[in-house]
């Protein structure tokens, strides 16, 4: 039986080249595979994969109104799918994760997650937070701290390199807005960050 598939981790744990190489693996067997990523992020170009170490791929987008279940079976009715593939997947709805669970039940189609668990704040995302309760495996990825242990929270700092502590829970950006960090100095470095006077005109 197929089966739905997290796997969760801290910003630059490496999800997205994870991700790309099983796809790699699927097909280089002669296997057809089916990408997909959230149009929210479009860092890379609209539809793309991408990772920090230059692999990149074609995938379809996602938004909070796609009907995953539709999109996908239309697929497999034209070329048999090995496999579902989903990067970005905590912006993905209670909903879509249904779906996607239902592709593994009654599609017999295994899907690949891959995404964060939590925002910067340490909340979930509502995507993630489907995944945890639904998903049938759930693996985490390593990152590493600063200070050498497994990063697990997701710091967003502001240009001079501070913690912001206040914001919307979705911000697109990469190494210049987000630190992975063990949750000792996460903590650490967001305290400092809500006790410390607030400049005049500074950003939060």
């Amino acid at each position: 039986m197929a089966k739905l598939y997290f796997y969760y981790a801290s910003m630059n744990a490496g999800k997205s080249t994870t991700l790309l190489q099983a796809d790699f693996n699927y097909r280089e067997r002669g296997m057809e595979t089916m990408l997909w990523t959230a149009s929210l992020d479009d860092r890379y170009g609209a539809g793309q994969i991408t990772s920090r170490i230059g692999l990149l791929a074609e995938a379809h987008k996602f938004d909070p109104d796609s009907d995953l279940w539709a999109a996908v079976e239309a697929e497999n009715a034209e070329r048999p799918l090995a496999c579902v593939l989903v990067d970005e997947a905590q912006f993905l709805s209670r909903d879509q994760v249904l779906d996607l669970a239902r592709l593994a039940d009654e599609a017999n189609i295994p899907v690949l997650c891959y995404g964060l668990r939590t925002d910067f704040a340490a909340n979930l995302f509502p995507g993630s937070a489907a995944l945890l309760g639904l998903a049938d495996a759930l693996v985490e990825l390593k990152a590493v701290c600063e200070c050498g242990r497994k990063a697990t929270m997701n710091l967003r700092v502001d240009e001079r390199g501070r913690a912001v502590v206040e914001g919307a829970q979705t911000e697109i950006g990469g190494n210049d807005r987000y630190v992975a960090m063990c949750r000792r100095h996460f903590m650490e470095k967001r305290r400092v960050a809500a006790e410390a006077p607030r400049e005049v005109g500074a950003d939060a």
